[in-house]
């Protein structure tokens, strides 16, 4: 019997991490109207270039409950006991379902193990806590160790993000429309980050360049205070910026930062074009 975590797609954990760590990933989906895609179906190139054509913002839904039922039932009557770490229930319904999936498979199997957690963010500030609880059951340790070492590693990261418009956190309800209006006219850039389990303004900036050298003090900043466990760059439909943007980082720090990409479930809200950079540190953040 061993340990596996679970987790839903917004973790943007790359396949070969998954793979690695035998972490199961359950999607999400959009649609444009009748059209519904779950991510993963549909290229993310493919998906944004829709969105921009679009006169209305696609629609994110979460799974059903009987799907992380099927999903958690397989790894139960393979003898293993479960952990899963999904998107910030303050973001999505995802949690709650997945507390009732819990509940009909305890129901149906009375010995099942399964721990969920609250992971209180999305992207790979998600993805970093469920790999370090993957990281540990490979290790063979106890569902215990694992959800503790999820729990150290939520306390101690930081996810920053700049959109390059403010169009999409109007459309999605984000952001008010005066405030998006006056943000667009000033040049106004927020940089965003996730505080208790919602999206929160750390700081507002006048151009992009400044914006990303704001985020970018704030990281060399925790650094050289907490020192740094892990870090990578997040990007929506712009590798190219994403990747001069680890390449500063790498300069700066010396060290490889890979660049993932966020997908249609989190990117349809903020828009293509945002760049960011989701890190833990070594000690707990204040």
């Amino acid at each position: 019997m061993a340990v596996k975590v679970v987790t839903d797609s917004t973790s943007y954990l790359p396949l070969y991490l998954r793979e690695e760590f035998d972490i199961s990933v359950v999607s999400l989906s959009v649609s444009f109207g009748p059209e519904t895609y779950r991510e993963g179906e549909i290229d993310n190139s493919i998906f944004y270039k829709k969105m921009e054509e679009s006169s209305s913002l696609p629609l994110s839904s979460q799974p059903s409950p009987q799907v992380f039922f099927e999903v958690f039932e397989k790894l139960v009557k393979e003898g293993h006991e479960v952990l899963g770490v999904f998107i910030s229930s303050d973001m999505s319904g995802t949690y709650s379902t997945v507390q009732m999936a819990k509940k009909m498979i305890k129901d149906c199997y009375s010995g099942a193990v399964i721990e969920i957690i609250d992971s209180r963010s999305n992207c790979m500030e998600l993805g970093f806590a469920a790999l370090a609880a993957a990281r540990v059951a490979k290790e063979g340790k106890t569902i215990e160790q694992a959800v503790l070492e999820a729990q150290r590693v939520m306390a101690r990261s930081r996810f920053l993000f700049v959109p390059k418009t403010l169009d999409y956190l109007k459309k999605g309800g984000r952001m008010g429309g005066a405030a998006a209006l006056l943000g667009s006219i000033l040049q106004i850039r927020p940089i965003l980050t996730v505080i208790e389990g919602k999206t929160a303004v750390m700081a507002k900036v006048r151009t992009m360049d400044k914006a990303v050298q704001t985020m970018l003090e704030q990281l060399y900043k925790d650094i050289k205070l907490k020192g740094l466990g892990d870090i990578i760059v997040h990007h929506i439909n712009s590798e190219p910026e994403g990747r001069r943007l680890a390449g500063v980082i790498e300069e700066k720090l010396s060290i490889k930062v890979p660049v993932f990409t966020i997908g249609p479930v989190i990117g349809l809200h903020v828009g293509p074009g945002s760049i960011g950079v989701v890190y833990y540190t070594k000690e707990e953040l204040s």
